[in-house]
């Protein structure tokens, strides 16, 4: 593909206490990218960490000019990051990757691949079996619900979605938290928009634990569920009465 046809990507890397996993999903990040895009850049946001996350994050951005690094007074959580990222993005496309190293640098490419298929890319999980059943039984639940409020039918709501930048600066989102990526999915798609799901594998993390299932997280999607589905299903529901478009590969 000529140079001045391939699109351009932002790639945002929130850590918090991350500093023996940022630099191997940098470096995975690297390989995926490859020759794929005519620019990108990688913003990594220490996310207020007491380790030495933001230290090896400077070390990483002096040997890369394409790598800027924000670093928050403290932890103000995934959503706050994906959505500050997304203001400060310069390029065509938008996505986050988070900084445990959860995903390998072919799967990232599997991902990064179909960059312009579709206005959304939507990935889903082949391996979800690596996980606890308990995870899995959460993550489950919460497919099966958004689907069944919003009359969808998407695999996996809380992934490492590809988004255009200007579609994804154009949809509130509220949420801090792990919600983010579901609040924007059901807007966008209820808006009539075109994506396309990809699925991918993951390897667990190994190093430190995920928040996502806390107590607080929890709270924070059932609020963020039911303002959805006001704004959605009764305020919104003359705007937000379309039925995307999947794109097939």
């Amino acid at each position: 593909m000529m140079e001045s046809m391939k699109p351009s990507i932002s790639v945002i890397i929130p850590a918090l206490n991350e500093e023996k996993a940022v630099g191997p999903t940098v470096e995975a990040l690297l390989a995926a990218l490859g020759d794929r895009f005519s620019r990108y850049e990688i913003l990594i946001f220490d996310d207020g960490s007491t380790d030495g996350t933001g230290d090896l994050a400077e070390a990483l951005a002096t040997r890369d000019a394409n790598i800027r690094v924000v670093h928050n007074p403290r932890n103000m959580g995934l959503g706050y990051n994906y959505r500050r990222g997304v203001e400060l993005a310069q390029n065509d496309y938008v996505v986050l990757f988070p900084g445990d190293n959860q995903f390998p640098a072919d799967s990232m490419a599997e991902l990064l691949r179909h960059v312009s298929w579709a206005d959304i890319v939507i990935p889903y999980h082949t391996n979800d079996r690596i996980r606890p059943w308990h995870r899995r039984l959460i993550s489950r639940l919460f497919i099966v619900t958004m689907n069944l409020l919003f009359g969808l039918g998407v695999k996996y709501y809380t992934g490492t979605v590809i988004h255009r930048r200007e579609l994804i600066r154009s949809v509130p989102i509220s949420s801090t938290g792990f919600a983010y990526q579901a609040e924007a999915l059901a807007r966008l798609l209820r808006s009539g928009h075109s994506y396309l799901e990809v699925g991918i594998q993951i390897q667990e993390r190994e190093f430190g634990t995920t928040t996502m299932f806390s107590l607080k997280n929890i709270r924070n999607v059932l609020t963020i569920m039911a303002r959805l589905f006001g704004d959605i299903r009764i305020r919104g529901r003359k705007r937000y009465n379309k039925r995307p478009k999947k794109v097939i590969r």
